[in-house]
């Protein structure tokens, strides 16, 4: 457990003087939240290792096993793409040093579990940064609280304007399904995490799938590409309590990507939207009971800790990074870790099955 009257030294491998979203997102979170410092960096090559350690100041390793090495990191971020999370986290926890691995936490429930398993006593957190949202976090308040009653049912219709529209030659691996980040695992996985947080977690689950587009343009050169990830998910099933969940995830959309939860109850109703990544943008809430006009819903104070990053892609990164710092220093399990990772990782393994064999599938806590 790190000193508290030190700052948690954190070494990130991704971390590239070139730009990307952990040198976009997480080098800014760390520094927005008091109480971590960059120590280090890992990179693939001698020169991008070089390049970054020059750019941010810190020493630049070629391999994880010296970067989790280091007396100074007391926590590895992995922030590189999915299929290379295995291979990178697992030296870390050898090495007893805990880590945040980026969300998708692997490309399959196979490899999330090995990875949970090797985990031990080792603390370990994952990039699901939505539960650390503070809209997110008063709306489970809110229906835990009773505002909407007994909930009845809850209805999500989203749209992802990727999977389906031109994609750039460095994220095509997203459209193979057998890699692990394709629209199932990242913007359905995120935005199901969000909603089982306020509704409650899929007792059973039956899915509906297909890839209505076969081929994807490649950027702007006139060539196509295939793809092999769902660019429609349907499901639908009982949260604990007996309410219902459906869920509508459409790919590729030519305009009008967003996301919309409505949760209706014995005595009110919530209707939430957001911009296609709920997780990352802005969140507007609305709600009525016993059959008034809905009326915003604003956020009472206790919530947002850093409301100065409101509406930024940080806001939501930036409370999950307080989150882990916390946990860390007192020992605490806020901010969610492989072995949720892994019940959400069963989750989308269960929607695969379904849709393969038409089956409604258990899910068991």
């Amino acid at each position: 457990m790190p000193d508290p009257r030190e700052p948690i030294g954190v070494g990130i491998v991704g971390l590239s003087a070139t730009g990307g979203w952990a040198a976009g997102a997480h080098l800014p979170a760390l520094r927005a939240v008091d109480g971590f410092e960059l120590r280090a960096l890992a990179a693939s090559s001698e020169a991008s290792a070089q390049a970054a350690g020059a750019a941010y100041g810190v020493p630049a390793y070629t391999s994880v096993e010296q970067l989790a090495g280091d007396e100074n990191v007391d926590l590895v971020v992995v922030a590189v793409k999915v299929p290379q999370h295995r291979e990178l986290v697992l030296p870390v926890l050898k090495a007893g040093v805990p880590v945040l691995s980026e969300w998708p936490l692997a490309v399959d429930l196979r490899e999330a579990e090995e990875m949970e398993r090797a985990a031990g006593t080792t603390r370990t957190f994952v990039g699901l940064q939505g539960r650390s949202s503070p809209t997110f976090r008063r709306l489970a308040d809110l229906v835990s609280e009773g505002f909407v009653g007994e909930v009845l049912s809850a209805t999500v219709v989203a749209s992802s304007t990727e999977w389906g529209t031109p994609v750039s030659q460095n994220m095509v691996y997203t459209l193979d399904r057998e890699l692990g980040a394709t629209m199932l695992t990242i913007a359905f996985g995120h935005a199901i995490d969000l909603v089982s947080m306020v509704v409650g977690e899929l007792q059973e689950v039956v899915a509906t799938t297909a890839t209505r587009r076969r081929q994807v343009p490649l950027g702007r050169t006139g060539q196509v590409v295939p793809m092999t990830a769902e660019d429609q998910i349907a499901i639908s099933g009982t949260v604990a309590g007996g309410a219902i969940l459906s869920v509508h995830h459409r790919g590729g959309a030519a305009s009008g990507a967003g996301f919309s939860l409505i949760i209706d109850g014995t005595e009110g109703r919530l209707e939430i939207t957001a911009a296609e990544f709920p997780h990352i943008g802005p969140v507007t809430v609305r709600g009525t009971r016993s059959g008034g006009r809905p009326t915003e819903v604003t956020l009472p104070s206790g919530y947002d800790d850093y409301p100065g990053l409101a509406g930024t892609a940080i806001h939501t990164l930036v409370h999950a990074y307080a989150a882990i710092r916390d946990d860390l220093i007192h020992g605490t399990a806020v901010a969610p870790d492989f072995t949720h990772a892994v019940k959400r990782h069963r989750l989308l393994d269960a929607i695969v099955r379904s849709a393969a064999t038409g089956q409604r599938e258990a899910l068991h806590p």
